[in-house]
């Protein structure tokens, strides 16, 4: 099973041998576990930085730097004559996708031109585990790509001279073993599929629970730092909102103390209160600077909010579990994104 889950589907499309069942399988435990973690650690998190967290633990690049720090290496080309040891894929060919969760959207094509917005309820219940569009169906990636290339004959002159400079840059990253961003993202798919297969080979032959520690012990134990992926638009306003919902004094910035006012490098110390509490603070060179750090950090403080170490639903799967204890859920996100 071990030497099945190193051949990718893109080196062997026989399902009988290539690793497609067992990632499917892993993909969901994975998913599953990482999900049910962040809820109960972080049950304030705006549904996009869940997205965001979960693709940070769970998606490609983290999982291709699993699979390399694992020392798996990769055969130059796959073929019934490979050492069993290596992992087989093909990057010229992208062989069969294993069944994803979520919805094909048909108006895709029109994602990409017309720069439509996705809503959080739309990706919650269409996309992907991660909250990404799902590209699997040829048709559609056909459609995507022939809107691509009228948008691309409506472009000026300018723009197409921009674009040449753009890709004369991209050109210039020295690229890895892996040669062209193609291969590169082949490379990355079939490592993916390898530690998802993995976790669904132990699952298979050691049960639920030898799964579950190993995800923990590989991938959640990972460090991670959730507060750089909030990306916050209107912080004083959200801030406001948030204040108002949960019934607490409107917002109040204070300065808390100030160094080279007429100096090149200023510095402003600003809090944020709420009545006589202090919610957050920060330190910029400039006055509106600092006041929206601080409702950032206060945003950041309230959204990051974690009981600590709390049992999962999960944990009640196991045999003489205690009985279950309802974990804290909140109210959600002020202002959807």
């Amino acid at each position: 099973t071990l030497a099945r889950t190193l051949v990718d589907a893109s080196a062997d499309e026989n399902a009988q041998f290539n690793n497609a069942n067992l990632a499917f399988v892993g993909q969901t435990l994975i998913n599953y576990h990482i999900a049910e973690w962040l809820l109960c650690k972080y049950p304030r998190l705006p549904q996009g930085i869940l997205f965001g967290a979960m693709k940070a633990y769970a998606g490609p690049k983290p999982l291709l730097q699993i699979a390399r720090s694992w020392g798996v290496d990769t055969a130059a080309v796959p073929g019934g004559e490979v050492d069993p040891g290596l992992l087989q894929f093909d990057a010229l060919k992208p062989g069969i996708s294993i069944t994803n969760f979520g919805y094909k959207r048909t108006e895709l094509a029109y994602l990409e031109k017309f720069k439509w917005r996705r809503g959080m309820a739309s990706r919650v219940v269409l996309d992907d585990d991660f909250g990404d569009v799902v590209r699997s169906d040829p048709k559609v990636a056909a459609d995507l790509e022939k809107a691509m290339e009228e948008q691309d004959q409506d472009k000026t002159p300018d723009e197409e001279e921009a674009e040449m400079v753009a890709n004369e840059q991209d050109q210039d990253v020295s690229y890895d073993r892996y040669g062209n961003p193609d291969t590169r993202a082949a490379a990355e798919r079939a490592h993916a599929y390898f530690v998802r297969a993995v976790v669904g080979a132990i699952y298979a032959h050691c049960g639920r629970e030898a799964a579950k520690a190993f995800v923990k012990a590989h991938i959640m134990s990972r460090t991670l730092d959730i507060a750089k992926l909030f990306e916050f638009k209107y912080p004083t306003r959200e801030l406001a909102a948030l204040c108002a919902r949960e019934d607490f004094e409107p917002p109040v910035a204070r300065l808390l103390s100030e160094t080279g006012r007429q100096s090149r490098t200023p510095v402003f110390v600003v809090g944020i209160y709420s009545g006589s509490d202090k919610l957050g603070e920060g330190a910029a060179p400039s006055l509106d600077h600092a006041r929206f750090k601080a409702a950032m950090n206060a945003l950041k403080a309230w959204y990051l909010y974690s009981p600590g170490e709390t049992r999962v639903p999960s944990d009640m799967l196991e045999e003489g579990a205690k009985p279950w204890t309802p974990a804290y859920i909140d109210m959600g996100e002020v202002i959807s994104r």
